[in-house]
């Protein structure tokens, strides 16, 4: 068995947690977590911790740093102090040079995507958005371009056709944590070969996955269903996909959370709506009708479309605005 390696784990929300606990679970040498500073959430605003702090806790780790400044020397220090082996990176800041470039046998970062597909930091939704059948999980390590490092392992996952991006995530989430454990158990009996992604770029069309904000979940209702369908999927449980109604006198923002596609001629203008009042709510589309099947209406809770009807009758007085 080869020797157990000096882990520093860098990691702050729930995904990163699988990835934690399948280490320690491995059997791995986690010397010390560093997450985000802990911060005030909820309607008391009391100081809460990052899921990464509350379980390594929970796991018996105790050594945990929480730097506002990546940069700092006191941080940069007390990294160098613990002679790490490796650093394993998973949904964390991006990290300067002085940083990633500390541990011998280097930086390793996880990503939910096939590499170099959908790089940047919204990979599961973008993938969806885009109607990918298939997408994955790489382990690579941390160069100076944001990840463009050579890939060690890659494991790929289909996407069905209704999947939306939090159950892709909790797929990743897992698939992620087994080859990261995998990938630390390779660089510690040296067996591996990094791959430069420019070899993967030639077979591979590449796509751009950014940030999205609010302003980029609009729903356009002149786009075709299947299109609107993917855009809702690839934004459900969050940010999620939101529309605009109105009566002609006031408008509510809704967000959707699911859909049914419906391909269909008819005459109606995009953004109408049919609707029995008890069972059904669709929103016509240039190829059909996208039938609305769970969605929020702002300041309340999030509702399947019978219970949601039941108790917004005047939903009749509306239309969709595209």
């Amino acid at each position: 068995m080869p020797e157990l390696l000096q882990i520093v784990f860098m990691g702050t929300p729930d995904f990163a947690v699988e990835s934690l606990k399948a280490l320690i679970d491995s059997g791995q040498q986690v010397a010390a977590i560093v997450t985000a500073p802990d911060k005030p959430a909820g309607r008391g605003k009391q100081m809460q911790s990052s899921p990464v702090k509350k379980y390594a806790l929970e796991a018996g780790i105790h050594h945990i740093l929480q730097p506002t400044n990546l940069k700092s020397p006191e941080f940069v220090e007390e990294l160098k102090s613990l002679e790490p082996d490796i650093f394993l990176v998973v949904a964390f800041r991006m990290l300067p040079e002085i940083v990633w470039a500390i541990p011998p046998k280097g930086t390793i970062n996880l990503h939910s995507s096939l590499l170099p597909d959908y790089r940047g930091a919204a990979p599961i939704n973008w993938a969806i958005i885009n109607g990918e059948k298939e997408t994955g999980v790489t382990t690579f390590f941390i160069e100076k371009e944001i990840d463009t490092g050579k890939i060690i392992f890659q494991e790929k996952v289909s996407i069905d056709p209704d999947t939306s991006a939090g159950e892709l995530h909790d797929v990743l989430m897992t698939k992620g944590a087994m080859l990261l454990v995998k990938t630390v158990e390779a660089i510690a009996s040296d067996n591996f070969t990094a791959i430069p992604q420019s070899e993967y770029s030639e077979r591979r069309q590449i796509h751009q996955a950014p940030k999205i904000f609010r302003e980029d979940c609009r729903i356009n209702w002149n786009d075709n269903a299947k299109k609107i369908h993917d855009f809702i999927r690839g934004l459900s449980p969050y940010p999620a996909a939101s529309t605009e109604i109105t009566d002609g006198k006031a408008s509510l923002l809704l967000k959707i959370f699911k859909s049914r596609v419906e391909v269909t001629n008819h005459e109606m203008k995009s953004g109408s709506m049919l609707t029995d009042g008890r069972h059904y709510l669709k929103i016509a589309v240039p190829d059909g009708f996208v039938h609305i099947q769970r969605l929020q209406m702002a300041g309340k809770k999030q509702l399947g479309i019978e219970e949601f009807l039941r108790g917004f009758k005047e939903i009749t007085n509306y239309h969709f605005i595209s």
